[in-house]
């Protein structure tokens, strides 16, 4: 069932439509990702959707009630920003209880709640101590503190890990879900990091030209995404997208190269694009039946993995990603000698997109 629904929203400035006609819903308890790169509007839309702007168009619906012109405070909704926004001269106490006194609770309901909050994100060994004397992940948690003391329905997040270091960014990746699932909070969560929309949400919602262009499950968009564009935005290093001419029912030309393809894979269209995920690139030494000949040009460590900068006869530059060592492949390209090598696409994983449209066919 549909808890937060939003309808034809849509807000521009001056001649500039930033979101337009804007619709989609989110289950009570579920932590939805809006991802997109910057200057999408997600942050425009969270103010939408907690009342901080007024909407040009359409509404927002909470539960049974239309809030579409409520007061802020009126909504049952909580937000916490991408730069803390805490007040420099109060605790981080008095921080985290701003919001209860604003609704004047009592001072022992205040005290309960805000040490709670505080044991819960681990920062209760800090209640006393003011912002400037808190580690960004201190004041992170300080603000997330805010945003739930007050158990709000809904909790929009600013990309509230934009501004932490790695560390504590990959340990909330970890936290959050977690925290907010033990409170059966509806969270509407905005990134521009798609490790970051991967890791967290039940559906991501990627947001561009001011609506969304697809709203899924991380497997869904990462494994079928809806147009090249969409698959572009996930993975590192990026997806090859790569320029397709069919040459028969089973079979295209990529990169000067023909190559077999399952019967009836990806339609008819004669010229499309081919996309492989460098991870669904393997790479060998040795002549392969259905390979694209290639030279390497660069092989760059990354973690466990290798990434490998291939180029084919015809100047087209694929990525591959493989474990280290795989193949016999521990090559360090020096100066101009590119050793040469296979590519073959694992096409059970690929996808094809009309070349006018970028659509998935």
């Amino acid at each position: 069932m549909s808890f937060l629904q939003i309808d034809k929203l849509s807000k521009s400035y001056r001649k500039h439509e930033v979101i337009r006609d804007l619709s989609f819903s989110v289950r009570r308890g579920e932590f939805l990702v809006v991802f997109g790169p910057s200057g999408a509007g997600k942050t425009v839309l969270l103010r939408l959707i907690a009342g901080m702007v007024p909407p040009d168009g359409g509404s927002v619906r909470l539960g049974n009630a239309d809030i579409t012109r409520d007061n802020p405070e009126q909504r049952d909704i909580a937000m916490a920003f991408q730069n803390f926004a805490l007040y420099p001269h109060m605790t981080a106490f008095d921080n985290i209880a701003s919001p209860l006194r604003a609704a004047r609770l009592n001072a022992t309901e205040i005290q309960r709640r805000v040490e709670s909050a505080g044991k819960l994100l681990r920062i209760d060994h800090v209640l006393s101590h003011l912002p400037r004397a808190l580690s960004n992940g201190q004041k992170q948690r300080t603000a997330l503190a805010r945003s739930l003391v007050s158990e709000p329905s809904v909790l929009l997040l600013d990309d509230p890990l934009r501004n932490v270091d790695a560390k504590v960014r990959y340990e909330m990746r970890l936290e959050l879900p977690r925290l907010l699932r033990a409170r059966d909070t509806t969270v509407v969560y905005v990134t521009q990091d798609y490790k970051e929309a991967m890791a967290l949400g039940d559906r991501i919602a990627v947001l561009a030209d001011g609506t969304f262009q697809q709203i899924d499950t991380p497997e869904a968009i990462y494994n079928r995404p809806g147009s090249a564009r969409i698959a572009r935005l996930f993975g590192d290093p990026p997806i090859n997208l790569l320029s397709a001419q069919r040459t028969g029912e089973a079979a295209l030309r990529v990169a000067d190269s023909e190559i077999r393809i399952p019967a009836g894979f990806g339609g008819r269209s004669a010229a499309c694009t081919l996309g492989v995920r460098p991870e669904d690139v393997a790479v060998s030494l040795e002549q392969a039946e259905g390979a694209v000949p290639v030279e390497i040009d660069a092989v760059t460590p990354l973690n466990d993995r290798q990434v490998m900068l291939l180029r084919a006869t015809d100047g087209t530059e694929i990525f591959a990603s493989q474990p280290q060592g795989a193949h016999g492949l521990g090559l360090v390209v020096q100066g101009r000698e590119r050793p040469r090598a296979w590519a073959r696409f694992d096409l059970g994983h690929a996808h094809l997109f009309d070349s006018a449209s970028g659509d998935r066919i």
